[in-house]
């Protein structure tokens, strides 16, 4: 594999940062297609792109629809170059593992996905089992992948009380104290992170991804 000219790994993070998700797709392409080693575009161009993005919007010079736009771009390139990576068995670093959903009940989705977008970005291996989930999926799950961390997500009142079902069932199944409980939320405050049995509240996707590194730390 050949080093990563500077103008591909340019492009590929202003594609990102931008949120510009065809672009950012089709320049990863690109990037294989030029013999490009996987890893060094996604070390180098995506994720300080991100993270970037990250940075404008807790300083309030990004907002929603630009984060998810970024979010979503970071996604359509790792489809791309996480398979690449696989091929090759070029592993990345782990952080640790994650297992990520909003519970059942709650179709919400936009919040959920970055957070995953950005702990993917930031070096964790993450399970998003998408929306509306049973807590039964989620422990299944956790079982099966040996999750260092749970993220539990809920953007309705009436949905928050489904977070502390799954902690209790974790509980219930003995795997309680095997894993990490993230709770979020437009509605979840830190008093509910309390509450509900979880280990921290992860207020944003910013937070979410530092308190995720301090977990495994």
């Amino acid at each position: 594999m050949c080093k990563v000219p500077s103008e591909i790994v340019e492009k590929i993070g202003a594609a990102v940062f931008e949120g510009s998700i065809e672009e950012a797709g089709e320049l990863a392409k690109q990037a294989l297609a030029s013999g490009l080693n996987p890893l060094d575009v996604i070390e180098k161009g995506c994720v300080p792109a991100i993270e970037k993005a990250g940075d404008w919007f807790a300083r309030g010079d990004y907002f929603l629809p630009e984060l998810v736009a970024s979010a979503e771009a970071m996604k359509a390139a790792m489809a791309v170059l996480e398979p690449a990576l696989r091929e090759q068995k070029a592993e990345r670093k782990v952080l640790g593992r994650v297992v990520l959903g909003t519970v059942q009940g709650d179709i919400h989705d936009i919040g959920k996905s970055i957070v995953g977008s950005m702990l993917s970005a930031a070096g964790f291996e993450v399970y998003d089992l998408g929306v509306d989930v049973p807590g039964e999926t989620f422990v299944a799950k956790v079982k099966e992948v040996g999750a260092d961390i749970l993220g539990l997500s809920a953007l309705l009142t009436t949905t928050m009380p489904r977070q502390r079902e799954v902690i209790e069932l974790l509980t219930e199944k003995g795997l309680r104290d095997k894993v990490k409980v993230i709770v979020g939320g437009a509605p979840v405050t830190e008093d509910w992170a309390h509450k509900c049995g979880a280990d921290a509240y992860g207020e944003d996707a910013i937070r979410a991804v530092r308190v995720a590194k301090e977990l495994v730390q």
